[in-house]
């Protein structure tokens, strides 16, 4: 097998003309380049260097080798170049799992963002739901994914979440409704309304219902959907009230009165979930986690979370 190391060192006595004068230019004694040459001779079956004047000069088989140590040098060098760009962060590749909600709120204005600083830097988008991201994070089908759960929850093996932002659910009202004349609205009192459910059983249900227990009741649901759009228009046809998570209110809100809720006020809680091994060496990633950060800390009415411990090292939660 032939060494590139030695074919490398062949091409520089090509260009040069000489042993001494490639030795001279690459910090080598002249026997050493000798030596090198002489094992790739032996490496190759023929000789690869004749003897011109007081230089050398290659045989065919010499200049065969030279075209391809030169080509090996431009894949080399361009290979440098490559890796330069992707630890700078100008290329790499990230692959995104989002929820609807999130999707025009975090992820669009994110990587519109991640685009304008790292234009180089491809994106890979799915939806996730109904399917729970984690396992595609975790065996690294997903550089990152979208989620909510509470602060402090049980950790998951292998994940590690950042915080981005808390969104406060919001009471969707039907126009003309007795308490659309308030700013804010006591939570209790829609414990006799007809309820619309806005969203799937799980973590962005949870809020709501927890927060309803609090309150002393369990909403009562009459229509059931997991789409914050096809809430809002059943509430618009008067079916019912809803809590909707401010994300998912979109705007305008035809036929319908949107207001704040306290006591207590429910709020689903949003992070980015990476790999607990996701090294340092990955620019691309920590760009769109800052993206997603600077996305999250801008959007009106939410604030941030707490933080709970970098998720890459060299970037802070």
């Amino acid at each position: 097998m032939l060494d590139v190391r030695r074919m490398q060192l062949l091409r520089a006595v090509v260009t040069s003309g000489s042993v001494t004068a490639a030795a001279r230019n690459l910090g080598y004694t002249p026997s050493a380049v000798s030596q090198q040459m002489a094992a790739l001779e032996k490496e190759a079956g023929i000789a690869l260097l004749e003897r011109s004047g007081r230089g050398v000069r290659p045989t065919d088989a010499g200049r065969l080798l030279n075209e391809y140590a030169t080509l090996i040098g431009d894949h080399v060098a361009e290979a440098e170049t490559a890796l330069a760009d992707l630890r700078a962060g100008r290329t790499g590749r990230v692959a995104v799992r989002y929820f609807a909600s999130a999707g025009a709120a975090l992820v669009a204005p994110a990587l519109a963002r991640l685009r304008s600083e790292h234009p180089g830097v491809q994106t890979e988008l799915k939806l996730s739901e109904p399917e729970d991201p984690l396992p595609e994070v975790r065996d690294g089908r997903a550089d990152l994914a979208l989620v909510v759960r509470p602060h402090g929850g049980p950790p998951v093996d292998g994940i590690r979440f950042v915080p981005l932002l808390d969104d406060r659910f919001l009471a969707v009202l039907p126009e003309g409704h007795r308490l659309a004349a308030q700013d804010e609205i006591e939570l209790s009192g829609l414990a006799d309304e007809p309820w619309i459910r806005s969203d799937r059983p799980g973590p962005c249900l949870d809020p709501v219902l927890d927060a309803c227990a609090s309150a002393g009741f369990s909403p009562g649901f009459v229509v059931e959907s997991e789409d914050h759009a096809t809430a809002r228009a059943f509430v618009a046809a008067g079916l019912g009230i809803a809590l909707i998570p401010e994300l998912g209110t979109g705007g305008p809100h035809p036929g319908v009165a949107v207001r704040r809720v306290r006591g207590p006020e429910p709020v689903r809680s949003i992070h980015a979930a990476v790999r607990e091994s996701s090294p340092a060496g990955q620019p691309a990633l920590r760009g769109l986690l800052d993206a997603l950060r600077a996305t999250a800390a801008a959007v009106p009415g939410q604030h941030l979370g707490p933080a709970t411990g970098p998720a890459l090292r060299g970037v802070r939660p």
